[in-house]
């Protein structure tokens, strides 16, 4: 005698051929027909079933791109530039490693060499041995190729001994900041890991390209070629530019008062590294050491008469 064996519940189901439809009723359906999809989730969001990696929103690339220049546009103004180069602010040793970690994540910039080619251009702005002055060069040039000048004068031992020699590579630099591919590459990692790997290496290139072949050939490029002038000497201002350039821009203003640590001087200037310097200043992590100068008609460039 044949055995007959009990068929589980849901094995009866699906042997009728039914499926839970909305309502709790139950319709039959063609076998081998495709189930329909639960309303709400689409291929590839984060509810699927299939756990497929969320993907990240149109905007993020720009957003991450804009960021990432303008962090590491402030913190080279604020560290490299008025910190280092012209000594107007003393930094918390806590706030010295932080702006160097930024830097070295962004730039990979070496603080002696940047440090070293921006003394020298002081020392020779716009006359020979300027090392990127556009009314020797033109603008063009140094526009573009201002990383090309850069380069040429960061890797010359007696320019890095003559105009940084207190910025000699330390621990930290032998150690580990003076591997700027390194640097790079550490964070171009860490951006691919947090939004994913294709916005973060397209994110990571265009902050490159925008960082090295725009903003910070424009300041030497235009400060020096066109502008308006609050003092008497070879560079200019520009005070659109100078939202988005982290007070750079203001470059007549510097070179007037190379240490002062605020650039802007008239009300209708801002310099948005100034609030940084100010927010450090007053929980006493960075001191102001530089004057703090304001404009008066008396220091205007004459006009031709």
């Amino acid at each position: 005698m044949k055995r007959s064996w009990p068929i589980s519940e849901d094995r009866r189901k699906r042997s009728v051929g039914f499926e839970a439809s909305r309502g709790g009723r139950r319709r039959p359906t063609t076998p081998g027909a495709p189930r329909r999809r639960a309303r709400g989730r689409a291929p590839g969001c984060g509810a699927c079933r299939e756990g497929h990696r969320p993907m990240s929103p149109v905007w993020i690339v720009p957003v991450v791109t804009i960021t990432l220049t303008q962090v590491a546009v402030i913190a080279t103004s604020i560290y490299l530039h008025r910190a280092l180069a012209h000594r107007a602010l003393h930094l918390h040793p806590v706030v010295d490693v932080a702006f160097r970690v930024v830097l070295w994540l962004t730039t990979g910039q070496s603080r002696q060499e940047w440090v070293a080619v921006h003394r020298k251009h002081h020392t020779f702005t716009d006359r020979q041995g300027d090392p990127h002055s556009p009314r020797l060069l033109g603008f063009w040039r140094v526009q573009l190729f201002n990383v090309v000048y850069y380069m040429r004068e960061a890797r010359s031992a007696e320019t890095l001994e003559t105009f940084a020699p207190d910025l000699r590579p330390d621990r930290l630099d032998r150690v580990l900041f003076s591997r700027g591919v390194l640097g790079v590459g550490v964070g171009l990692g860490l951006l691919c890991l947090l939004i994913g790997f294709w916005p973060g290496l397209i994110a990571g290139l265009a902050h490159a390209l925008l960082y090295v072949f725009v903003m910070a050939p424009l300041i030497n490029a235009l400060g020096h070629w066109r502008g308006g002038k609050n003092f008497e000497n070879t560079a200019f201002n520009w005070r659109l530019l100078s939202w988005i350039t982290g007070g750079e821009s203001l470059h007549n203003n510097h070179h007037a008062h190379p240490r002062s640590p605020k650039f802007s001087v008239r009300r209708s200037e801002f310099d948005p590294s100034w609030l940084i310097i100010r927010s450090l200043a007053a929980v006493r992590l960075l001191a102001i050491q530089g004057p703090l100068v304001a404009w008066t008609r008396a220091a205007a460039p004459r006009r031709p008469s």
